[in-house]
């Protein structure tokens, strides 16, 4: 059983807490000939993948290493411009090594403001009034998971797909955000969340779900 991660969205539609659990870091590495057949956009902060697609590596993929040497951004740890590095045929063969880009903190926040407005017409869509929006969302590798308190707050979790009983899940990390979080004299509501002992139990309860399921979690 796998969570990829938590996520707690304000009344307002803001990110105020996420924790990355089990992301896997997937990489591809292959040889390349010249001239390279994939189309990269060369941002000063990161190489990515920008069109076609090749033996699993696709569009935002990150550059991440040249022949076995580490890019930072959009450098060689030498000093070296990848760029200028990958236009010259002299250089090919070449190995690239390619992985699926880490979201920074800007990222989830723009992601999460994303979700609010889709949570609302979702809930207007519905035929029947009072509907709850979005609960969940299945693609064919992850499925969102979703529960919104009486005041707005929405919990969600990112698992990996055909899990049961996620609902027990999120009431119990909505107890935890009560317990840790709430009752906490120096929270302010709306605000990010830094609470060391939250993020603690909360480490310890997707532990202890990934080692005996969920339908233990008060045992």
């Amino acid at each position: 059983m796998i969570i990829y991660g938590v996520y707690i969205v304000s009344k307002s539609g803001g990110l105020i807490f996420n924790l990355d659990n089990n992301v896997p870091r997937i990489e591809h590495e292959k040889t390349f000939t010249y001239p390279l057949d994939l189309v990269l956009d060369y941002d000063p902060k990161k190489v990515s993948v920008a069109f076609n697609r090749k033996d699993g590596i696709i569009v935002g993929h990150v550059l991440v290493a040249i022949n076995g040497m580490t890019v930072n951004g959009a450098t060689l740890e030498d000093g070296r411009d990848v760029k200028t590095l990958l236009e010259s045929a002299e250089n090919f063969p070449i190995d690239l090594k390619f992985s699926r880009p880490k979201m920074t903190t800007n990222e989830k926040i723009f992601l999460a403001s994303m979700f609010y407005p889709l949570f609302a017409i979702a809930s207007q869509l519905s035929p029947e009034p009072k509907s709850s929006g979005i609960e969940l969302l299945e693609a064919d590798t992850f499925t969102l998971h979703c529960f919104q308190t009486l005041t707005g707050v929405k919990f969600i979790i990112i698992s990996e797909t055909g899990l049961n009983g996620m609902d027990l899940l999120l009431r119990k990390v909505y107890e935890l955000y009560s317990d840790y979080v709430l009752k906490n004299p120096f929270y302010s509501l709306e605000m990010p969340i830094r609470c060391e002992l939250f993020d603690n139990k909360l480490q310890e309860l997707l532990l202890q779900v990934e080692k005996t399921g969920i339908n233990n979690i008060d045992k």
